[in-house]
């Protein structure tokens, strides 16, 4: 009776649309530089070129990956879910 309760209460949610986000990296400018941009401009983000992106779930950290190219758009190739033991 648990399972099948358990079972019809993750059936109700699955269908909810959350927001997936993919993060690069960050940086820090001081807004008198965030105010300069303009088209063209390059912004130095702290993370290296070859290291994992974090793949978030409203806000929250679930998997990092790899960024890949898929036709004319660019995709993420899941390489750990947070919280497995590295390979």
């Amino acid at each position: 009776m648990v399972n099948a309760l358990e079972n019809q209460r993750l059936n109700t949610v699955l269908d909810v649309k959350v927001q997936l986000t993919v993060r690069l990296g960050s940086c820090q400018l001081a807004m008198r530089d965030v105010l300069e941009l303009n088209p063209g401009a390059i912004i130095q983000l702290n993370q290296r070129a070859n290291a994992a992106v974090g793949l978030y779930v409203n806000e929250k950290l679930i998997a990092l990956g790899e960024v890949v190219v898929v036709e004319e758009s660019f995709g993420i190739k899941v390489t750990q879910l947070v919280g497995e033991p590295t390979q």
